[in-house]
């Protein structure tokens, strides 16, 4: 399971970067909103998102390895990033559209939570525990 939600994200991240990087001024206007201007800012958020999702080869092909990178980029990164276009949405006005986003993105973190917690982690791959006392 652990391997589908890597590869499913890793796409995700890459076809959303692809798009932006390819065809940043057909991205806005979809989404109502003004190209970003200069255009450096959208061509560095496509970059980032296409640099994740290659991480996501890692632990598509090995994710017991690679665990830790779904932990980051899943429920951490994709989470914070599903917060942050709600916030946004809500304390600034950015337009309804971006709601898509933080459904997508909270969407693809709870996938990968699921995924992580409903597959043990490896015995050497836990913290040890402390003992009381």
């Amino acid at each position: 399971m652990l391997s589908a939600v890597a590869g499913i994200s890793g796409l995700y991240d890459c076809f959303v970067g692809a798009f932006l990087l390819l065809g940043a001024d057909l991205f806005a206007s979809l989404f109502g909103v003004s190209p970003a201007h200069p255009r450096i800012f959208s061509d560095l958020n496509a970059l980032f998102l296409l640099a994740v999702g290659a991480g996501y080869a890692l632990p598509w092909r090995d994710p017991v390895r690679y665990r830790a990178y779904l932990w980051v980029m899943g429920p951490a990164l994709k989470g914070a990033g599903a917060a942050a276009f709600l916030l946004d949405y809500f304390l600034r006005g950015s337009p309804k559209s971006f709601l898509l986003f933080a459904a997508s993105d909270g969407l693809v973190a709870i996938l990968t939570l699921v995924a992580l917690t409903a597959s043990p982690s490896p015995a050497g791959n836990t913290p040890p525990r402390r003992s009381a006392g």
